[in-house]
């Protein structure tokens, strides 16, 4: 693909009804020369700001004070959209009245939070193939890791069988709504099912779902739901962690400091009992407004945005059939529903020297490695055949269009056929440009 044929595909418009982007006209530098319109295909690393959220966050920063215990009028305003947002993110997850919104930094934080509030001699079972957020944060014993079955029912059987063989007390299913590896969904429902059956609570990630799915939690029937605003086009570092509030009203505060106390003396500290028990310090009340305003702006676009993302998606998948040697990495042996997100290995090719040419010459942006699902990733890329333990992953969200998508494809069919059109060495480990002439931007 030359830089020609790179330039004069034409850009074709986002569906109507989907939610703008920040950074959709962006531009980037070429190693060969010239620049290009970038093609973002790395949403699930971080998604970019919708406009949305950039013209709110705008909108609110001259307002921008403490929460809480503020007499002025600023900080009035302040907790009134702090406190706010936490209804927000009750109706975007299909929360109970009575379930409790704790602001986190990202997911990570969230199930961090989580495990610290689990009752003593809680037992956790959780699928090794889960991202890292939702696999490390359980830590013990009573702790048991299950491997992911090759088929949707073996995944809901195995945790049958693991609550069944498990001792009687507080127990927690862990499981994630989409593969962050490979965009299949969960069979979230019917494990909670078999999960309310042997009187077990269930946890769902939602990082990669959130995105790209309406959720509910009454209807899937799960107790928590964790996700991140820098998946959700809110990348302002807020999250949250929404669910019942027992075992977190009876947990020790996350952190200990100011806000989660309701009382101080020179003997005892009296903490608070709401989600403030857990928020101690200064929030991040302009992150958590942002990750609300994003809330509401996918929830009322929701049929668009998938219907957008499914045809981008099949689009996606049809290309990278075609490409010779290209495995496409599945959790499950039969098709199952998924979202924008597609890892494959390429025989022959190393995946992060793939990322780097597709980078430097061709404008697009996509992730290499074992993407913090280091288990899953190796597991995976053995059964397509791969002889690593890293894929490339391409994914899909608002930013991305059909030229983004042929692009790639063109790029990938050309890279197989020919090869790169620049020498690369690695620097620190990854594959780079050698003697890279581009220029990052004035403010780095």
């Amino acid at each position: 693909m030359t830089l020609a044929i790179a330039r004069t595909q034409p850009e074709t418009v986002a569906a109507p009804g989907i939610p703008a982007v920040a950074g959709a006209a962006l531009r980037v530098p070429l190693v060969t020369g010239g620049d290009i319109g970038y093609a973002n295909l790395d949403h699930a690393a971080s998604a970019p700001c919708l406009d949305a959220v950039r013209r709110a966050v705008d909108e609110f920063l001259p307002w921008y004070a403490s929460v809480h215990r503020g007499a002025g009028f600023a900080s009035q305003v302040s907790t009134k959209l702090y406190e706010r947002t936490r209804d927000v993110l009750r109706r975007f997850t299909g929360a109970r009245q009575t379930d409790t919104v704790v602001f986190t930094r990202n997911t990570t934080d969230s199930f961090n939070l989580l495990a610290r509030s689990l009752p003593r001699h809680t037992t956790v079972i959780v699928f090794d193939t889960e991202h890292h957020a939702a696999l490390l944060p359980w830590q013990g014993p009573n702790v048991r890791r299950l491997p992911t079955p090759r088929t949707r029912l073996a995944a809901v059987s195995a945790v049958d069988e693991a609550l069944a063989d498990s001792p009687q007390g507080p127990r927690l299913v862990v499981v994630t709504g989409a593969s962050n590896v490979t965009g299949e969904l969960l069979p979230v429902a019917e494990i909670a099912a078999v999960a309310r059956k042997h009187g077990a609570r269930v946890a769902l990630d939602a990082a990669q779902l959130a995105p790209h799915r309406p959720i509910s939690i009454r209807e899937l029937d799960v107790d928590y739901v964790a996700l991140s605003g820098h998946k959700l086009y809110a990348p302002f570092g807020a999250g949250a962690l929404i669910g019942r509030a027992d075992w977190l009203r009876a947990a020790r505060p996350y952190l200990a400091g100011g806000g989660a106390t309701k009382l101080v003396t020179e003997d005892a500290v009296v903490w608070n009992s709401g989600p403030e028990r857990h928020e101690a310090g200064s929030p991040n009340t302009v992150g958590v407004y942002a990750l609300g305003v994003a809330c509401e702006t996918l929830s009322k676009s929701w049929d668009a945005v998938v219907a957008h993302e499914q045809a981008l998606l099949a689009r996606l998948r049809k290309g990278l059939e075609a490409i010779p040697g290209c495995a496409e990495l599945r959790l499950f042996d039969a098709p199952v529903d998924r979202v924008g997100t597609v890892s494959f290995v390429v025989d022959g090719f190393d995946p992060g020297w793939l990322a780097a040419v597709l980078s430097a010459e061709y404008g697009i942006g996509v992730r290499d490695g074992a993407f913090c699902a280091h288990i899953a990733a190796k597991r995976l890329i053995g059964v397509a055949g791969g002889d690593g333990q890293q894929a490339v992953r391409v994914s899909l969200g608002l930013g991305s269009t059909e030229e983004h998508v042929d692009r790639v494809v063109l790029a990938l069919r050309q890279i197989v056929a020919r090869g790169a059109r620049w020498e690369y060495t690695k620097v620190d480990g990854r594959w780079a440009p050698a003697g890279d002439p581009r220029e990052l931007p004035p403010f780095c």
